[in-house]
């Protein structure tokens, strides 16, 4: 069964501009693939047909089997819940510590304060900053700070992880090492789509790349290099 499925979805904006013209492709449960093409291509704006920051003008968008044009405005936190996001420029708050950035998601969603502490350090453990709960964002790395933005993104244990240009600030190790973290979601049965312009990393990574093009989408399969 497919995590994400999109049927001949378009989406135009006011003015008459088509930023996406029917799309359609899957990706399967614990998939890895990365989404390209250039910038003002529909890269952001497909991320968030997913996650309902954006509905389509026409076509389907199905997210684990559930049809989101169906889907009322007070059902849409729960899908969000399932969906991890990160950014580019990780979107941390500067005046809360590491633990209260990754807390903020389940504090939202009404956990109790021992299975939040609980899920806090297992998520900063899977990014390798256990034992950082108590600093400062503005005291880390530009590196770190992206492996805290994936600690909050993965602490609701989603099925689905979208990532809008993760690596955009990063030097080419980190970047390589933020890519490797994805992978070991992936591994754990996590479907992970990444866009990305970073076009010498995604071939040395080797995996299924969907490409757009002036809002079409072809795509291209490559194996492990």
């Amino acid at each position: 069964m497919s995590m994400v499925r999109f049927e001949g979805v378009g989406k135009r904006y006011a003015g008459g501009k088509d930023a996406l013209s029917n799309i359609s492709f899957e990706l399967a449960k614990g998939e890895f693939a990365f989404l390209t093409g250039h910038s003002g291509a529909g890269k952001s704006t497909l991320l968030k047909l997913m996650t309902l920051m954006e509905r389509p003008s026409r076509g389907t968008v199905y997210v684990d089997g559930q049809d989101l044009g169906r889907m009322r405005s007070s059902q849409v936190p729960y899908l969000r819940r399932r969906i991890g996001t990160v950014f580019q420029n990780h979107q941390l708050l500067f005046d809360r510590t590491v633990f209260d950035n990754v807390a903020l998601p389940l504090l939202v969603s009404g956990f109790q304060p021992a299975e939040t502490a609980r899920r806090v350090r297992a998520a900063l453990d899977s990014v390798g900053l256990l034992g950082y709960e108590g600093r400062n964002p503005i005291e880390l790395s530009g590196g770190e700070q992206q492996r805290v933005g994936i600690a909050r993104a993965v602490v609701n244990k989603p099925k689905l992880l979208l990532a809008d240009e993760p690596t955009g600030n990063l030097d080419p190790e980190l970047s390589e090492e933020i890519m490797n973290l994805f992978l070991r979601f992936q591994q754990v049965g996590v479907t992970v789509l990444i866009a990305t312009h970073d076009i010498s990393l995604i071939e040395r990574m080797g995996h299924r790349r969907l490409i757009l093009d002036h809002g079409s989408l072809y795509e291209r399969v490559e194996y492990g290099l």
